[in-house]
């Protein structure tokens, strides 16, 4: 059992930041302190200079892509680029090809990741019209949760039967994720614009297709179905101002039963991007006005919104790049996340502490990932070290994503991820990979 002892860190846990030493033995954090000597020459010993020392970032919100969609990305590729970007722990959708609908379907996704994944992994199993049975055979303990799509964003994942939905919300007590887009508005909105536009549609026009309206009428129906029947409700990265009503931060998290998260592209880009990203910055739900980024802003700092993620959803430039109708929705981010919500401190946004808090500690409270999320003693050794002020620029040559591109293309960063550990293992350091198995599954504490 290799012992590791991390010098000279200012961390950053539980709403402060304190110069401290972290001795790590296994997978594990043994000890916290001020001053921790080596108790032997054996004891690998880092010096952080400084640096700030994070946990890893737990995203519960990425599409990797495997089975079936591997030429826009693999489990393998992408989790090497959550590493990069301080992601060390990641929960998958279930709209793949085949779809994880079956617990069948669900095992194979786990033991391609058990193979490949650079950063420790878990699932959601997905719902459809008709397949109650499978869901109540899920492992709760073993599986992050439940997907549901309220909206047609996956093709045939479209749970629209209502007599279904209320039973998968009354039988299952595991975290209800949902995508929340109402699908007759879209397909109202979309029929307007085609015969307008054809289909060469001005990617300006997303927003109002899949529209303030189409996520409101969703989300508020998904909210009321959830007190309805008791359901733990989590909603998917809430895109406008108006949907933020429907949230309290009246109670602890661990206390509530309906929660909500917010992504990057959400908090980063608006509706005045559209003419020069185009169909790059083309999510579901869409990016909307400033107005909504700023409300989204207010709920996360004021506790409405729980947790920050990515929606991590590659598809090739070609695919992209494709007219209105064609281009598919999503885009990469695990890389680039943690940087850009580091900016947003630099930009006196967001607080050190609040972006632990909504990436790594909430994320950890809401699954009830267990012992992970935190730095803290026993707890697995998931850590980042962090130079605030190493400036770097997104180009191609340093996009580690498979399909080769990214968003954030050509912005300048002032934050820099120089170290990842992963179950104690150092897996990244200064912009290179250890050629090492580390990762673990997930497990839950339910």
């Amino acid at each position: 059992m290799k012992t590791k002892l991390i010098k000279n860190a200012k961390i950053v846990n539980e709403g402060t930041i304190f110069n401290g030493d972290v001795l790590i033995e296994g997978d594990y954090i043994k000890q916290i302190g001020e001053f921790i000597s080596p108790k032997s020459a054996d004891v690998q010993v880092y010096d952080a200079e400084g640096k700030y020392l994070l946990p890893g970032v737990i995203d519960d919100q990425v599409h990797f892509r495997e089975p079936g969609l591997t030429h826009k990305g693999n489990i393998e590729t992408e989790s090497k680029a959550a590493i990069a970007g301080g992601i060390t722990s990641f929960i998958e959708m279930p709209n793949t090809n085949p779809q994880s609908t079956t617990i069948e379907k669900l095992e194979e996704k786990f033991d391609i990741a058990a193979k490949t994944s650079s950063a420790n992994y878990s699932f959601m199993f997905g719902g459809t019209n008709d397949n109650l049975d499978e869901i109540l055979k899920v492992d709760k303990t073993k599986v992050a949760g439940l997907k549901l799509f309220l909206g047609s964003s996956t093709g045939n994942m479209l749970v629209d039967n209502p007599e279904v939905l209320e039973k998968i919300f009354e039988s299952t007590d595991m975290v209800i994720s949902v995508h929340c887009e109402d699908e007759g508005t879209i397909k109202e909105n979309l029929k307007a614009h085609i015969e307008k536009f054809g289909d060469d549609i001005p990617v300006k026009y997303h927003p109002i297709i899949r529209s303030e309206e189409a996520c409101y009428i969703s989300s508020s129906k998904a909210i009321e179905l959830a007190k309805k029947t008791g359901a733990r409700l989590h909603v998917f990265h809430l895109s406008t101002g108006k949907e933020t009503s429907l949230f309290t931060n009246k109670i602890p998290l661990a206390e509530k039963k309906i929660t909500a998260e917010v992504c990057i592209h959400h908090l980063w880009f608006s509706d005045e991007d559209y003419d020069k990203k185009g169909t790059l910055i083309k999510w579901n739900p869409a990016v909307k006005g400033e107005k909504d980024r700023d409300q989204l802003w207010e709920a996360l700092l004021d506790d409405r919104i729980d947790v920050i993620a990515t929606d991590h959803a590659p598809h090739t430039k070609e695919e992209k790049d494709n007219v209105y109708t064609s281009a598919p929705s999503g885009g990469p981010l695990v890389q680039h996340a943690l940087p850009a919500m580091l900016e947003m401190f630099h930009k006196e946004k967001i607080s050190l502490e609040k972006i632990v808090e909504k990436m790594c500690h909430n994320p950890s409270i809401l699954f009830q990932v267990e012992k992970r999320g935190y730095i803290k003693e026993g707890y697995f050794a998931d850590m980042v070290l962090v130079d605030l002020n190493n400036p770097w620029t997104v180009t191609k040559d340093n996009i580690l994503y498979k399909c080769g591109w990214s968003p954030f293309e050509g912005a300048t960063f002032k934050s820099r991820i120089t170290h990842t550990f992963l179950n104690g293992t150092l897996v990244y350091h200064n912009a290179k990979f250890n050629d090492v198995k580390a990762a673990k599954r997930l497990t839950f504490n339910r």
